[in-house]
C-alpha cells in the first residue's frame, strides 16, 4: 500500500503533490469530476519514497491512459485553499506542488477512464485564450500560460483570501 506524503492536524492538512501541465494545440488539459463546479489540474500525492518525476508520470498515466514524457519542471507551487473533502469539517490546506511540463504529443487523444475519491473524472482540453472564462485551478495557470519563462519559477496563491 502506497502512502501519499501528506497528514492533517485537526482542520489543517498538508500535502505533497506532483502536477502536470500538458498542452496540445494551444489547449491545456485539465480535469472535471461530477462533483466540484471547477477544473483542475492533472496530477495527485507523491507517495513515500517516490520521486515527483514518477509521481506526475504515474498520475498523469493514471488520469489520461497516456504515457507522457516530462519536458521540464516549470513551477514549484505553494498554495492555501480551504476544502471540505465532502466531509462537513472545513480544513485549512496547505500544498506544495511541483508543475512538470510534459512533452507534447502532437494529439488530443487520450484513453482515460479515471477516478479520484471513487468519483468519475473527465478529461477537458480548454484552450489557452479561454481559461479567463472557467473556474480552473490552480488559478496561477491563466497567465503563466500566456507569458514566457525562463527556469523554475516559485508561484505562491493563497486563495482563502
Amino acid at each position: 500500500m502506497e502512502y501519499n506524503c501528506a497528514f492533517t492536524e485537526e482542520n489543517k492538512w498538508f500535502r505533497y503533490r506532483a502536477a502536470a501541465i500538458i498542452v496540445e494545440d494551444n489547449c491545456v488539459l485539465y480535469a472535471k469530476n461530477e462533483i466540484d463546479d471547477y477544473y483542475y489540474s492533472i496530477g495527485g500525492g507523491v507517495h513515500l519514497g517516490e520521486t515527483a518525476e514518477d509521481a506526475v508520470k504515474r498520475e498523469v498515466f493514471e488520469e489520461t491512459g497516456i504515457q507522457y514524457e516530462i519536458d521540464h519542471l516549470a513551477v514549484v507551487h505553494e498554495n492555501f485553499f480551504y476544502d471540505d473533502f465532502g466531509s462537513q469539517k472545513q480544513m485549512d490546506c496547505h500544498e506544495i506542488a511541483l508543475y512538470f511540463m510534459m512533452k507534447p504529443r502532437g494529439t488530443k487523444k487520450l484513453n482515460s477512464n479515471s477516478f479520484t475519491r471513487g468519483i468519475k473524472e473527465t478529461m477537458h482540453w480548454i484552450p489557452i485564450s479561454e481559461l479567463e472564462n472557467h473556474k480552473a485551478f490552480p488559478s496561477f495557470m491563466k497567465d503563466y500560460l500566456q507569458s514566457k519563462h525562463d527556469g523554475v519559477e516559485h508561484i505562491v496563491t493563497d486563495e482563502r483570501i
